[in-house]
């Protein structure tokens, strides 16, 4: 936003910055550092453009001449533009040819600035503008801000390196700049409310303003009804109002879209009409972007399509009726049942269902969908096939609706009997898969156990999906229950039956539960390994499996959590939070904990305990039973009571919580947590020590270790070792403390399990420090971290590489692709500082990493 000023040491007159402007050295910088003469800014109405190029005029060198044409977006013929191009750079004539000429041997250091370009189409004004950038001097630097992209060869001045373009996506505001301008409140609240604005704009800078201005409550979830009609009133002038009526009434009804492309336009609007109409309005800039980064489909930017849609078009109905029915001849079912709930035709949205797969739950939104449709219409139109049943089971099931899941479950009842006793036997083992879960998930293992198993013995190889569901669920029975290798068998089970069916989302599912058992084996870097190949490969489909996305970002926030990558765990447990969020998955709860992790990790006990608040709010907003979430809360509430010194609430809630896990009534732990019950056993056992009235706490302590040994789950092994050390330590048994933590040291170097060693340094400052001179890492645990903690991996490659084995042998040696085995080589050679790899071998030899 700028205004125009008087400037003594510059003619003419010059922009004047807002008061509230802030400076954005990220954008300006490189605009300024850029050699290119020409740089183009091109973005939407409201997109800080103007601003941008008066904070680049404002820093231009003292000896550069500068010329402001603020041109509004008006349509002027080519004589005009000549004329004020002419005046800006104080030339005596105004003719084209006059301005070749001086331009062409322009001397003189100049910046020419042109703000808001002719914003409707005229080829005549941008062929000359093409001609005048052709021939002008080096010395005449052109800076551009413009809605729409003028028709110039930009490829040729892109391809000469004359050529800067400023990405229109990069001008919206982070979250942290939106924070800085929120100055006059305290720093957390200021976190805060930048987040909520940036949630609702994206960082759209005319939006962020407007939130600014109304100084809204943005505790509330709607907006506040000033602020959309201010919106409303913006979008009229700066937008409407240079689009023809037949434009307006196509970007109303796209708004309402939740995506298109040229084809659906043609259908919408005409054929022969209806791209037309969609280029025309992409080249004027009227917020049209890709959609999911997609080649080919787009739609309206969010903040303003949601607001657009709030006031709904009498027509609506009848404009998502015909996109269903564009989708269904395409045969993209999901998107015609979109439609069809959009239309209100529940009836049709009902049948197209027949067409959905159980991968399709995984796309984004279809959980949401089908569970809105449920709670609105019944189980009488919902739950007519078996089919239907189960679809509408799964998809309450993932998003934590027991009790609604528990009653489409029994209305599989009505289809019995079926025509055959083998058709019979199939439904009933299809209704054993359905409760199994159900159970699994309520915490009651044995029933679910027996449900599973006996459904496996029935069902037909055909139903493959319900045959991986079991073994997928019997797989985490085992993982909870300690047996790794158990649950290893079976999963590799799982993932065969998907790989032969090509099922990329299921096979993905599965990986999920195989990097959960790696990450008991102590091997998290493998597993961050392949959760990341699974997301490389799930984010390259064309539909978008946000709610499987985000489930493997919350895991892969565990794993960099326990490596100590605080910043990378931040990034993931956001994204996989707002993923699961939007799809109502409950695993949205491991989000809220692994940011509030974070903070206690800072130390910031007051912004963890406010995660963990926001997570129970949620839980209970979202109707989720409290076995999903109860436990795993009080089992982190109490890790940061302890670090805080409050021992007695942690003996109460875990002497509490331990009834619900123990005894003949016992439950399990909920499928993502599967250390849980251990962990509250040590954290009830070190609350009682610390309130001296321990009942043989280290006795207690070995047994969990030694089940954990047992068993081979390093991770928690880890934790109990360092556990026995502060406990010792804490009743001076000082010899098995340094036993205890030389162990626990040793293995959280090794597996790099540093939140650990993190969160007993937060409980016991003191304990390090007095056995820092007795602690002493074996040379090749001490190897492995001076050299940036190599994974398991990466020591394999490693060591293969001083065998001599090349590239091709290491990938067909560990069954991994060339790709990345030369992956892991570049890793190598940085975190040893070498080039080469006889030189990778001797840096290794010497710190006794190979032999």
């Amino acid at each position: 936003m700028t205004a125009m000023t008087a400037c003594l040491d510059r003619p003419g007159f010059l922009p004047r910055l807002s008061s509230h402007h802030q400076p954005r050295p990220r954008l300006s910088e490189p605009l300024l550092e850029s050699v290119a003469r020409v740089r183009l800014i091109c973005a939407p109405a409201g997109s800080g453009k103007s601003a941008l190029l008066a904070e680049c005029l404002l820093q231009a060198p003292p000896r550069c001449e500068v010329g402001w044409l603020p041109l509004a977006g008006a349509a002027l013929s080519t004589s005009d533009f000549c004329l004020r191009l002419a005046q800006a750079l104080g030339l005596v004539e105004a003719t084209e040819s006059a301005l070749v000429t001086a331009l062409s041997r322009w001397s003189r250091p100049t910046w020419l600035f042109i703000d808001d370009y002719c914003r409707l189409p005229d080829p005549s004004l941008d062929a000359l503008l093409d001609r005048l950038l052709t021939v002008s001097s080096p010395a005449c630097v052109w800076w551009i801000g413009a809605r729409r992209r003028p028709q110039c060869n930009w490829p040729r001045l892109l391809l000469d390196d004359e050529l800067y373009e400023c990405e229109s996506s990069t001008l919206a505001l982070t979250q942290t700049e939106i924070a800085h301008a929120l100055k006059h409140l305290p720093a957390e609240q200021a976190r805060d409310v930048a987040a909520r604005i940036y949630q609702r704009t994206a960082g759209w800078c005319a939006g962020v303003r407007m939130a600014l201005l109304r100084k809204c409550d943005w505790s509330q979830t709607t907006e506040p009804q000033q602020r959309v009609d201010t919106l409303l009133d913006y979008l009229q002038h700066e937008l409407f109002s240079g689009l023809t009526p037949e434009l307006i009434e196509v970007w109303r009804v796209l708004a309402q879209m939740p995506r298109f492309n040229a084809q659906l336009c043609e259908h919408l609007f005409g054929a022969g009409e209806g791209a037309v109409h969609l280029r025309t309005l992409q080249m004027l800039g009227c917020f049209i972007e890709p959609w999911n980064d997609s080649g080919d489909w787009l739609h309206i930017f969010p903040p303003l399509s949601r607001v657009v849609c709030e006031k709904q078009l009498p027509s609506r109905c009848t404009w998502h009726r015909r996109a269903c029915q564009w989708f269904s001849a395409a045969r993209d079912w999901r998107s015609a049942f979109e439609q069809a709930l959009l239309a209100e035709e529940y009836e049709a949205a009902v049948s197209l269902l027949q067409h959905f797969s159980f991968e399709q739950l995984f796309e984004e939104q279809t959980v949401v969908l089908l569970v809105r449709l449920h709670e609105q219409q019944g189980g009488e139109l919902t739950l007519s096939t078996p089919q239907l049943v189960e679809l509408f089971t799964a998809a309450l099931l993932f998003a934590g609706r027991f009790e609604q899941a528990a009653k489409c479950i029994g209305h599989l009842g009505v289809f019995i009997p079926q025509p055959s006793p083998a058709l019979e036997r199939q439904l009933i083992s299809r209704w054993q898969t359905l409760q199994g879960w159900l159970l699994h998930l309520e915490g009651r293992m044995v029933a679910a156990h027996e449900h599973f198993s006996q459904a496996l013995e029935v069902l037909d190889p055909d139903k493959w999906i319900a045959r991986v569901m079991c073994l997928s669920g019997l797989t985490q029975q085992a993982l909870l229950r300690g047996e790794l290798d158990l649950a290893h068998t079976l999963n590799r089970q799982a993932l065969c039956l998907a790989r032969a069916q090509g099922s990329l989302v299921v096979e993905a599912l599965l990986e999920l539960d195989h990097g959960q058992l790696l990450e008991q084996r102590g091997a998290a870097p493998r597993a961050e390994s392949l959760l990341a190949s699974v997301h490389d490969l799930l984010a390259r489909q064309s539909n978008r499996l946000s709610p499987l996305l985000g489930r493997i970002a919350l895991r892969r926030g565990r794993i960099a959590l326990s490596q100590g990558q605080d910043a990378s765990a931040a990034v993931f447990f956001q994204s996989g939070m707002d993923d699961c969020k939007r799809n109502q998955d409950k695993r949205v709860l491991y989000g809220y904990l692994g940011l509030a992790q974070l903070a206690a990790n800072e130390a910031d006990y007051q912004k963890a305990f406010v995660w963990l608040r926001d997570a129970e709010r949620l839980m209970q907003q979202r109707l989720i039973p409290e076995t999903v979430y109860r436990g795993v809360l009080l089992q982190v509430s109490s890790l940061f009571w302890l670090q805080q010194g409050r021992p007695e609430l942690v003996c109460e809630a875990m002497t509490r919580l331990l009834r619900h896990y123990q005894g003949p009534n016992a439950l399990q732990a909920p499928p993502a947590t599967v250390e849980l019950i251990p962990r509250i056993e040590y954290l009830l056992i070190l609350a009682q020590v610390g309130l001296r009235k321990a009942h043989n706490p280290l006795g207690r302590l070995q047994l969990l270790l030694e089940a954990a040994q047992q068993r081979k789950m390093l991770w928690l092994e880890t934790d109990l070792h360092l556990v026995l050390a502060e406990s010792a330590y804490i009743q001076g048994d000082l010899t098995s403390a340094r036993r205890h933590l030389q162990k626990g040291l040793e293995m959280s170097s090794h597996h790099g399990l540093h939140q650990a060693l993190n969160e007993l340094k937060l409980r016991q400052p003191d304990l390090l420090s007095t056995f820092n001179n007795k602690v002493v890492e074996s040379p090749g645990n001490k190897a492995i971290s001076d050299s940036g903690l190599l994974s398991l991996r990466e020591l394999e490659v490693l060591g293969l590489i001083a065998k001599g084995y090349s590239n091709q042998q290491i990938a067909d040696q560990l069954f991994i692709s060339l790709h990345t085995v030369k992956t892991h080589a570049r890793r190598i050679h940085g975190k040893l500082g070498v080039a080469r790899r006889t030189q990778a071998v001797a840096s290794a030899k010497s710190m006794g990493m190979v032999f």
